[in-house]
This record gives C-alpha cells, structure tokens and sequence, in this order.
C-alpha cells in the first residue's frame, strides 16, 4: 500500500541540545565545516544519502543517541561554541556595517533558481549556483539581501542512464517538511500566503517557505497548497518544466507574487522595506509591474508603506520603480531569453488579470522586442527587463561588450559602446568551492607538501567515481558480477582533466570526441597519459544534448579506454564538491562569446586546479600563462563553416594536451615533484584566488549599482518622479525637430582634406535647432577621436560645446567649444546633442539623439588625416 499523505515526525531535543535545531535550520552549515562537523558526529555511524543536511540527521536520530549526547560534556563544549560563534556571525557588524554614507537599508534578490545546498535541490545549472553564492557572499558581508525565489516540489530533474546510454530524468517528490525551510506564519499562526488573480475569475494562492542563509532570508513560494485548484497547484512543481502559459504563471508568481511575499516578510519582521530590487535574469522581470501597480493605488494600500509614494499614474511609477532596480542579463544570445506570444500576456493582465488598474497596453509595449529585430508578436522578458532598470549589467567584461551590442537596438542612435549597460564579472563562495584542505594550505607549504595534497585530493576523486560508476551501472541494469572492472577505474597517479556543465550545443560536450583515435592516443599514451572525469544534464526537452551525452557515453564504455574516461550521471553540488579540488585541469570549451561567464572554472581554480579553456567569460579576462591555457578558437571564414571550425579547435585542444599540458605534470625533479606544475598551482591559488571570489563580486554590486540605485530611489521622490515622466514626455513629442544645422571647425581646418598638427586646438561652432526645448534641456557634444577606413570614429571623446549668442532669424541657437588634437594619425570629429536632466543617470537612457543633417559641405562629420 501507498500513503496517501507524507509529514515528517521531528524528535523532542533534551534541553541540553535545543542548540543544534538552530544550528541545523541555518544554512551556514553548508559551507561552515566546523559545523558540518559537528553534525557529522552526531550520528556518525548512521547512513546517509549524499545531500542529507543537519534537518533530515536530526529527523532520523533515536532517543537513545540524544540523550547518550546529552550527557557528553565534550559534544556539549562543541555544540555551545558552534552556537556562540553562529550567534556572533549574525549579530556582529560587518564589512557592510562599516560602509560610508547611508547604503541601502535592505536589497531584494529575485532569481528564479538557487543553488544554496545539495539538501535544497532548487538549481538547474550556472544561473542557480551563482545565485546562491550571491546570498552567501551577501551574508558574509553583512550585506541586508532578502532573497526571492521559488519552491519547486520536484525541484530540478535527477538524471540517470539507460543501458544504451540515452539521458532518463526523475522526478523525486520534495517534502517541504524534510527540508531545512520554515513557514511563514502570520500573528495567529497561520500560514502567510500571496495571491494573483487569473483570468476567468480564478486565482493563484502560494505560501511563503524561509531558507535562512546565513544572514540573509530566502523566501520562496509554493503554489502546492490546498486552497488552488489542481492546475495552479502545479504552477510550483518543477524548475523550467511545463509549456508556456505554465512557465508564464511560473514567472508572474516569482515576480509579482514575490513582491508580495517580501511586503508580507516585512511587515511580519520588522525588517526595511527594500530600496533596491535586484533582477536577477528576465524570468523575475515582472516584478516592475507589481511594484508599478503599488504606486497607482490611492491610498496606503499593501504598497511600500508610506501614503505620498501612490496614487502615480503609470509614468510616474516607471521612473520610480526604474530608479531602484538593478537588472542583470546571463545570456550572450536571444534564444536564451524567455519570450511568450503577446495575446498570452494580454490575455493574463487584462481586465480581470493579474494587475488590476495597470494598463495592458503599456505592459505590452515594455515586452516590444521589435527594436531588437524581433517579432512583433512577441513579448520578451529581457527587453522588459531593461525598459524596468536604470542599471543593467553583464556578467564578466566579454559578456558585457556582448550584451551592449545584443541590446543596443532599445537605445537607437548609440553606438554599443554606449549603450548603459555595464558587467560585474561573476564570482564563487570560496568557503562553499575550497577543499578544507586547501583552505587550511598556508603559503609557506613546500613543494612537496603542495603536491602530495593534490595527490591526495585526487585520489578521493578517484574513490568517489568508483563508487559513482557503480551505482550507476546498476541502474543501468549491469550484474554486480559484471563491474569488477570499476575497481580499477582512473588512478590516482595519472594528470585528470575535468569537464562538468549543464549540456547545450554550445558548451561542446563532445569536441574532446572530435578526433576518437587522437583522444585515445591521449588516454593511453605509455608514459605521459590522461584521465577524462565528465559530466553534466541535458534539459529534458533537448534531443539534441542528449544525444550529446549518449555519444559521449558511448565511447567512454569502450573497454579499451573506460578505465581512463567516465562519464558520471546526476551532475550536482553533491559532486561537485570533490571533483573541483581532485582534478588537476578544468577544462571549458564553448563556442566564443556564447559563455556568459562560466564560473566551474573559478570554482576549480580555488582548488589549485589549473584551466584550460576557449577565451571567453571569465577566462577572456583574467587568463595568464601562470594560470593555464587557452585554447585557440577559429577566425575569418574557418569560423563560419562549422565542421572546419570544430575541427580546427578541437585539434589546437589536442595540441596543447599532448605537446604543454602533459609535459608539465610530468616533469619531474629528482624528489619526483613537478615543479614547474606546483609553480602554476601557487600563482593560480595566490593570484587568480582573491580575483574569482563571490565577495569581490557582491562588494561590487554594493559600490557601482546598489548604492547608486539606493541614492537615485530616494532623490526621485513622488513629485520628483511625476516631473521627470512629464519632462520626458515633452521631450519625446519635441525631439523629431531638433537638429544639428551647421557645424563649422576653425577656419585653418575649412577644407576637408586640411592637416592638423598634434595639440592644435580648433574652435568648433556649430546651430542648434531645439525644436521648442529649452537649452537647460539638452547637451551639445564634440565627439572627437581616430577613424576607421569607414569614417567610423573609434575610441570617441567627448566634450561640451556651450551657447555662444543668441538665436538667428531662424531660431537656431549658437554653440561653441574647442577640439584637443591630442592624437596624430586620421582624426575626426562630429557634433551631437543629447536630452539632459539633473535626475538621469547616462545620457543615452532615452535613446535620443540628433546628429548633423548629411549634405553637401555639412556632412555628419570632418575629418582631419
């Protein structure tokens, strides 16, 4: 028989040991190993699945062993300075506390995924890790983040293989009440929950679970309660799972709901209503709207709390909600981005949608994809995104450059250079990602010393695979007779090469398959051989990475290589966790610049692990030859043909194997100590270390966007905000008038082809008609710099012109500066002129500009070469 419902039954905790139930429901054990140790003794012969947090060991303990520790004065010493020391890490200032001037009072964090803990199983890949590294760093920090996100009862898929290699997914039910969250409760104890109205009278309930981690609150919603009927039940079910409408619900309940849920967390804590709101992807994009939709309420209503800040009508509100929003894209291309058919969303904020009171329209308009060369009848998450935030980022400096070009079309007539959209490089939890082992190294450690660590380190990596490819191959089908063979799977002696990601096209799971003979000469060269440790999930709905990873099987079951490459299923943190410090090289080869940042590699470098990799993410701007190896990638017309492109990098990847990676690890000094390898391990762990740190990354998120956005939230007050909404109103309807007339340089430069000499400063004049504006509304620029052989300016400065005199019978007003020449080679220049106010950001953020009118004698430009 099978039971019809499922609760979990806790123990009572003797007195003595009420402190391990605070300890056990707090995160920080996940990456706090004197804790984890502790736990770790508390049932230290009991047997525990891989992922078994300090909750489910506290569940299955019997009463004799609790009050056996009850009585142990040791554990009892242990325990209480455990509790003492996680008491002072959430109470002590911080780097934060210690911050100048009035940062934020409180950030929400909305994602649609975490990646905290093996025990909380709400990650998919890179965007879910990066996530809850995110809140570990912020709690590190001190940093005041309410995370946001959501309780999917089957989480992400568990991933196994047929005997023929093919990808099967499982969805394992996750009960709430064996998971190390809360429930939020209201005063008389019920359970906190949030609503959305849908279409056709229906609505969407979901209540509020609290992950503590660290510091920080993580709130997700659960739409699996009884009060929905079985379709919105479901909404919560299972991360990136269903079809659109229900990825759809999905997203509204994350962005909407999840604005809801911090208002309702705020008023039940005490805790600061945020200032800022971080989105972090388009798939939480929604939550502009909602906080839209509070300032348009008359009245006090369930908004941010104070009555003046509603009652906006819907321009008022964008500059308001847009003033206090950070948006961070993850993506380098637009089929990554989430995108609904319009008449669906029309449809879901109608009349009797999600949204009463906010215009479907205006709504529509901010999903337009249409400047971006898109479709008309598409609605796209990141456009609406940006539209929503006054500060955007990418996720390392290649991405960035990316990005600005990808997006460039929502800020016509700048260049991409221009566009507003600056990268905060990605980082890792270091105490989460380092070998205790590592962390414990100091920089005095000998040689010899560093290299039996890595030794040992490689050695349980190759234990742990053993035991994996086993349990692996049974699910498979194979007889315990038939798998002898694992027992001699890799050795601890041989150079292992690491390669673990989630499985799109780009990532290239099977390059390293491209040439099979060249890859086994590798595998089983007689002196110099390599071992493979791969793995990594295929979406459920992706045939085509799926057959990826059957190929890649296919030729790891090979008798004559499976002791030297393994494939391992149901790539998660659990694994991770031992395959980063026990690989000697981490391996990454995407497609360049489709690799947003690519964090394993950080992760493995915390280790001493060394990379090789394409130049692109986080490796494009950090690699040094002290570090590891990039691998060349294919230019010009190799790179447009596929097949030749594939195979010119997978041989440069095989090249720099056999000829500079191998040699390395094998060059040995008399004490058989590789000292130019341990020499490469040293400047990885001591220079690359402290750049790839979550700490470094969060601290500039604080500085360069959470404190400015904190600053421009509270100087755009509600009149503010109705000011600016009207003054770009007015300034939108005037622009189509206002243009560059005349544009004249110095009189020795009158002819196009003069010469100029280095440190000349030629007067530039130039008539501006502004349309009706007034000049306090707009900027007139020189844009000065070297030319391309296409007149394109390169490198381009820029400097104000400044009215010179009154206007002319035609009502164009007089401009004038000067031009430094402070460059030799082709030399241009061009004049502009852009809205200004004292409330914008970046002169770009309305797209508008106007540049000279192209005619004979007045082109767009001069040039001077």
């Amino acid at each position: 028989m099978k039971a019809i419902r499922r609760f979990t039954v806790r123990p009572v905790l003797p007195e003595p040991l009420r402190p391990l139930a605070a300890l056990a429901r707090n995160l920080r054990w996940s990456w706090h190993e004197p804790t984890r140790e502790l736990f770790d003794s508390v049932d230290p012969g009991g047997h525990r699945p891989e992922g078994a947090d300090p909750v489910r060991v506290l569940g299955a303990i019997d009463a004799g062993r609790l009050a056996a520790l009850a009585a142990d004065q040791d554990f009892l010493g242990r325990l209480r300075a455990a509790a003492e020391d996680l008491d002072r890490y959430l109470t002590e200032p911080r780097w934060y506390q210690q911050q100048p001037g009035e940062p934020p009072a409180s950030i929400a964090y909305f994602s649609p995924e975490f990646g905290v803990a093996a025990a909380l199983p709400q990650y998919s890949g890179g965007l879910g890790i990066l996530a809850g590294d995110h809140l570990k760093a912020a709690s590190d920090l001190g940093v005041p983040l309410i995370g946001v996100g959501l309780l999917y009862r089957h989480g992400y898929f568990r991933q196994s293989l047929s005997r023929d290699g093919w990808q099967q997914e499982h969805y394992p039910v996750l009960d709430p009440g064996e998971l190390p969250v809360s429930l939020l409760r209201e005063p008389d104890g019920g359970p906190a929950r949030v609503t959305l109205a849908l279409p056709g009278g229906r609505s969407l309930h979901a209540h509020i679970w609290i992950a503590q981690v660290g510091r920080v609150p993580l709130l997700m919603l659960d739409s699996g309660v009884e009060e929905n009927a079985p379709g919105e039940r479901e909404v919560t079910d299972r991360l990136y799972g269903g079809g659109s409408e229900h990825r759809l619900l999905q997203e509204m309940l994350l962005g909407i709901g999840g604005v809801r849920a911090v208002r309702t967390y705020c008023r039940l804590t005490g805790t600061p209503a945020p200032e800022v709101f971080h989105t972090n992807e388009g798939h939480a994009g929604f939550l502009g709207l909602e906080r839209i939709r509070e300032l348009g309420r008359p009245g006090p209503g369930d908004g941010p709390g104070r009555g003046e800040d509603q009652g906006l009508d819907f321009d008022a509100a964008l500059e308001r909600v847009r003033a206090g929003t950070v948006f961070t894209t993850h993506t380098p291309v637009p089929a990554g981005i989430d995108r609904f058919d319009r008449a669906l969303v029309a449809r879901h904020f109608g009349e009797d949608g999600a949204l009463p009171g906010v215009d479907p329209a205006r709504i529509l308009a901010l999903g337009d994809e249409t400047p971006l060369g898109g479709e008309p009848g598409v609605f796209n998450m990141a456009a609406m995104g940006l539209r929503l935030a006054r500060r955007a980022n990418g996720v390392s400096t290649l991405h960035g450059a990316v990005s600005r070009a990808m997006f460039a079309g929502l800020w016509p007539g700048f260049d991409p250079d221009e566009v507003p959209l600056t990268s905060v490089t990605n980082g890792v939890h270091a105490p989460t990602w380092t070998a205790p082992e590592v962390a414990r190294l100091g920089p005095d450690a000998s040689d010899g010393e560093l290299w039996e660590l890595r030794r040992t380190l490689r050695e349980r990596l190759v234990t742990d695979v053993r035991r994996r490819l086993r349990d692996s191959w049974r699910q498979r089908g194979a007889a315990a007779a038939e798998l002898g063979w694992t027992d001699t799977v890799l050795d601890p002696d041989v150079l292992t090469i690491g390669f673990a990601r989630r499985v799109p096209s780009y990532k290239r799971l099977t390059l390293m398959l491209r040439d099979k003979d060249r890859l086994r000469a590798l595998l089983l060269h007689p002196e110099r051989p390599v071992q493979l440790v791969v793995a990594g999930k295929a979406h459920p709905a992706d045939d085509g990475g799926k057959k990826l990873v059957q190929e890649l099987v296919r030729f790891a079951d090979d008798p004559r290589v499976r002791h030297r490459i393994v494939f391992l299923p149901d790539y998660g943190m659990g694994m991770a966790r031992g395959l980063y410090p026990g690989c000697d090289v981490w391996l990454n080869n995407p497609l360049r610049p489709l690799e947003a940042c690519g964090t394993s590699g950080m992760k493995a470098a915390l280790n001493g692990c060394l990379n090789l990799s394409v130049l692109d993410g986080w490796w494009d701007e950090w690699c040094e030859p002290d570090f590891g190896w990039a691998i060349p990638t294919a230019d010009g017309a190799a790179a447009l043909d596929e097949e030749r492109r594939d195979d010119l990098e997978a041989a440069a990847l095989y090249e720099l194997i056999e000829r500079r990676v191998a040699p390395r690890f094998y060059d040995r000094g008399p004490d058989g100590v590789p000292g130019g390898w341990t020499a490469m391990v040293r400047r990885t762990l001591a220079d690359l270390g402290p750049k790839v740190l979550a700490d470094r990354m969060v601290r500039e998120y604080v500085e360069r966007l959470y404190a400015p956005a904190a600053a421009a939230h509270r100087a755009l007050g509600p009149d503010e905000g109705r000011e600016l909404a009207a003054w770009k109103a007015r300034v939108r309807a005037a622009w189509p008038k206002v243009s560059v007339d005349h544009v004249e340089v110095g009189d020795e430069l009158a002819e196009a082809d003069a010469d100029a000499e280095l440190g000349a400063t030629p007067a530039v004049r130039v008539r501006v008609d502004l349309g009706g504006l007034a000049p306090e509304d707009v900027e007139v620029q020189a844009v000065t710099g070297r030319v391309d052989a296409d007149d394109r300016l390169l490198d381009p400065r820029t400097s104000v012109l400044k009215p010179a005199g009154g206007p002319d019978l035609e009502g164009r007003l007089p401009y004038a500066g000067a031009l430094s020449l402070d460059r030799t080679g082709p030399f241009g220049c061009t004049v502009r002129v852009l809205p200004t106010h004292p409330l914008l950001d970046h002169p770009a953020e309305l797209g508008l500009v106007a540049l000279p009118v192209e005619t004979t004698g007045q082109g767009a430009g001069v040039l001077m070469r």
